[in-house]
């Protein structure tokens, strides 16, 4: 199906609506939390085949920690589960894992398992599959205005560039880190504080399908609908 169409660099996913899901499969809200894994992992794949260069997933946010303990624990150790089940698969796809977000508070098992899979994956030259974790945009462009503080910079020096660089994308190529398309599932339609400052000019794909359920063809719709949007940013074509 895709064909012709724009493939973005950077897309970012708002993987929403795993514990309706489960409630719809009569399961607990950690059911959906598992089966979410499985999406991740043949959204990568696929992605990774239309070449995408940059997927960051939404894996959690700086506010989550208000969810129940219980569940909070249980996404806490998926990316240990993660690790064990999904990274031999990734790595023969030549799919290389990061994170950004927050480290602190992170239990050190969870930290274990990510840079785990970030060491064994670090020489593949596909595409980066980017794990959000305990992320929150404000707080990120809050982070980088204070290391641009402690760098000495003066006022006038600073520039859109200089923020862009100070934040936690700044790790990827510059033509990478703003995402051309963002998805979100399961019919909500925010952003809820993920690539605040990046996201600025993206592309915004609302589906209602839950994330659980998203799969190869719900991608390609993403990318069709991006495809057909006309992207000015803020100028008129002649």
């Amino acid at each position: 199906m895709i064909g012709e169409l724009k493939i973005p660099a950077h897309i970012g996913i708002i993987m929403d609506g795993n514990g309706r899901w489960a409630k719809v499969q009569g399961k607990p809200r950690v059911f959906g939390h598992k089966a979410g894994m499985d999406a991740i992992e043949r959204t990568a794949i696929y992605a990774q085949k239309l070449g995408v260069k940059l997927l960051t997933v939404y894996a959690f946010s700086t506010e989550n920690w208000s969810r129940p303990l219980d569940e909070v624990k249980f996404i806490m150790s998926l990316p240990i589960d993660f690790y064990g089940r999904f990274v031999p698969v990734l790595n023969k796809e030549n799919i290389q894992i990061r994170m950004i977000g927050n480290r602190e508070g992170v239990p050190k098992a969870t930290l274990k398992a990510i840079d785990k899979a970030a060491e064994d994956t670090a020489a593949n030259t596909g595409m980066i599959l980017n794990f959000a974790m305990n992320y929150g945009g404000r707080a990120e462009v809050v982070e980088a205005v204070k290391k641009i503080v402690a760098s000495g910079i003066s006022p006038d020096q600073i520039s859109e560039e200089t923020i862009s660089d100070h934040l936690e994308t700044a790790i990827f190529p510059k033509d990478w880190r703003d995402p051309e398309l963002i998805i979100r599932t399961s019919g909500e339609m925010r952003l809820s504080n993920f690539l605040t400052w990046q996201s600025a000019y993206s592309e915004l794909v609302f589906t209602d399908t839950l994330w659980p359920d998203f799969d190869e063809i719900s991608l390609d719709q993403a990318i069709s609908e991006y495809s057909g949007r006309d992207r000015r940013f803020g100028g008129v074509k002649a």
